[in-house]
């Protein structure tokens, strides 16, 4: 239980404070927490995930903090006061130019809760027709369509290592489509 909290960095994305805690033995003390507004990720399909080894939608993304590009899924974070389906659509839009006839909930995750209150909304995107991506000016990234199975081998051998990513492709081959 938070006794109190006191905010010591306020940035464009995350914000650090240091709370004051009650844990459940009657102890207290003091915990550093990564605050953000939440995000959410899509996975986009572009067949039929009844289909005979659907094909997905990833993007190869640079990220600074992995020294490197990253295979990814869709994703942003929510905007103030943003529902997370809205958020999933305008993602889906802006880094990849598709709309989605059909979006449907897979799941939330936290993605690190030692430190951070960042959750993720994992979506699955089907029915897919191509306009125009809108990318940030910090957002470098190509388009990399492939098959369903390929994109899960490159979870077992280590070659996506993005944790919403793996997620939500497990989740949406092991419970949306059975795979």
């Amino acid at each position: 239980m938070k006794i109190s909290t006191k905010r010591v960095y306020t940035g464009r994305i995350v914000s650090l404070d240091v709370d004051e805690v009650r844990f459940p033995d009657g102890s207290t003390g003091e915990l550093e927490m990564l605050r953000h507004p939440g995000a959410s990720a899509v996975v986009p399909f572009l067949s039929d995930p009844a289909g005979d080894d659907p094909q997905v939608l990833l993007i190869k993304q640079y990220r600074y903090a992995a020294d490197g590009y990253v295979y990814e899924i869709p994703a942003g974070r929510l905007d103030a006061g943003e529902d997370p389906l809205t958020c999933a659509r305008r993602e889906l839009r802006e880094e990849t130019g598709c709309d989605a006839a059909s979006i449907e909930f897979l799941t939330t995750i936290l993605t690190t809760p030692g430190f951070t209150d960042e959750k993720i909304s994992i979506y699955m995107a089907t029915g897919l027709t191509q306009g125009e991506a809108a990318r940030e000016a910090d957002e470098f990234l190509e388009m990399c369509p492939m098959p369903l199975s390929a994109a899960l081998s490159m979870v077992e051998s280590g070659e996506i290592r993005d944790g919403k990513t793996i997620i939500g492709l497990l989740f949406a081959a092991g419970f949306k489509i059975g795979v």
